[in-house]
């Protein structure tokens, strides 16, 4: 909350998008094209405003670790396009634990890379990679059989 009150005018819990962008540059180490990425990824009515609510998502998925996330998803995006494909995405997973400290297995792998990635192209952007991670910062269930 001080953080997003810092960038709010006159008690307005609402922040543009350069005021917004400008915050996840400035408090979160985001360049450029990384804030804007979560903006869009945040913005969830899409009225190209951050309100304290949407704020507080980006906060509980991202948060403090940021720059964490930031460094894990440029060193799985081995051709630096900005994107995971599936190759890279999946490289990715194979690291990564479950909330009950367990690796994946490759059906849990297929399932969180298809609910994952947007568009028909398969990618996954930096948003995408946040929410994913949220997710199974949250997966509890056992392997499946």
């Amino acid at each position: 909350m001080k953080i997003f009150d810092k960038y709010a005018a006159k008690n307005v819990r609402v922040l543009n998008k350069k005021d917004a962008t400008g915050m996840l540059m400035a408090e979160f180490g985001l360049d450029e094209t990384e804030a804007d990425v979560m903006f869009k990824t945040f913005d969830k009515d899409m009225n190209g405003k951050l309100s304290i609510w949407e704020f507080q998502m980006f906060c509980t998925c991202m948060g403090e670790h940021a720059q964490e996330i930031v460094a894990k998803f440029k060193e799985l995006d081995k051709d630096n396009s900005g994107q995971l494909d599936a190759k890279e995405a999946r490289a990715g997973l194979q690291e990564i634990k479950t909330a009950t400290d367990r690796n994946l297995t490759q059906k849990e792998i297929d399932f969180f890379i298809q609910t994952t990635a947007g568009g028909e192209d398969g990618q996954i952007d930096l948003g995408q990679f946040t929410n994913l991670l949220y997710r199974l910062k949250l997966y509890e269930n056992p392997p499946p059989k």
